[in-house]
């Protein structure tokens, strides 16, 4: 991957920031967006070419007006020259999901269009600004992040798990759309996996619990578990692999 370019939504935490290094590890250059810690941004930044001698940026961006999306974009002209991969990974928690988190019957408009914001929005305005860029170059790989709460059920998920099923679909039109451009566009759907916003659930012990029950590995999943299928979407490996959803969860869907 030396000599291209990644953009990754939500990049200091969690899944996102094992993807930011994973890339940078592979030789790519590495930009990635924050909601609000920039101190901790700029640190990862400055580690990450410190570690690999790529360049990485990181630029403010609040998931729930994707439009900023624009603006993120024109911060990343000036600094790279192309863009190969987008990966569309920030998630929102706390007060923004009320009514979107919880049993079916407490669920409000307000929380589910949250999550609709910034799961299905934040996609197609942050892919449509990609792939402007990847055109020129002959083509790219656009990622979604999205999850098996679509596929088994997980209390209180109703409204983040019917998100993450239409935004599979989504990207499969986007692949649909997109491939006359030289473009492909697929998702990885991680299991339940041990980052601050899982276990900012009220039931985290016992997601935690059944999870390693469920999984024949008899784990929870890790960060680092989704960068592999990550950076095979984005190889030469993958050049015919478009519209799909590669469903990475140590075999608990199954269970």
């Amino acid at each position: 991957m030396q000599g291209k370019t990644l953009l990754i939504s939500g990049g200091t935490r969690g899944i996102g920031k094992a993807i930011v290094y994973a890339f940078a590890k592979e030789g790519a250059n590495v930009a990635f967006t924050y909601n609000s810690n920039a101190d901790v941004a700029k640190e990862i930044a400055k580690d990450v070419e410190a570690q690999y001698g790529v360049t990485c940026r990181a630029y403010p961006l609040n998931i729930l007006q994707p439009e900023e999306y624009k603006d993120v974009f024109k911060l990343f002209d000036a600094d790279f020259d192309r863009c190969d991969f987008f990966i569309s990974n920030a998630i929102i928690s706390g007060r923004a999901v009320v009514g979107g988190f919880g049993p079916f019957m407490r669920l409000k408009p307000k929380g589910l269009n949250n999550i609709w914001t910034a799961t299905v929005d934040a996609f197609v305005v942050g892919a449509q600004e990609a792939a402007k860029r990847m055109e020129p170059n002959g083509g790219g790989s656009i990622i979604s992040m999205s999850s098996t709460g679509n596929l088994v059920y997980t209390p209180n998920y109703a409204g983040h798990g019917s998100n993450k099923a239409a935004v599979e679909a989504m990207v499969r039109y986007a692949a649909a759309e997109l491939g006359g451009m030289g473009i492909r566009v697929n998702a990885v759907s991680g299991g339940p996996i041990d980052t601050d916003a899982l276990r900012a659930f009220p039931n985290y012990e016992e997601v935690k619990a059944e999870v390693i029950a469920r999984s024949p590995l008899s784990r929870m999943g890790e960060a680092e578990d989704l960068t592999g299928a990550c950076l095979f979407l984005c190889s030469k490996a993958a050049s015919w692999v478009t519209g799909q959803t590669i469903v990475v969860d140590g075999g608990t869907t199954f269970q």
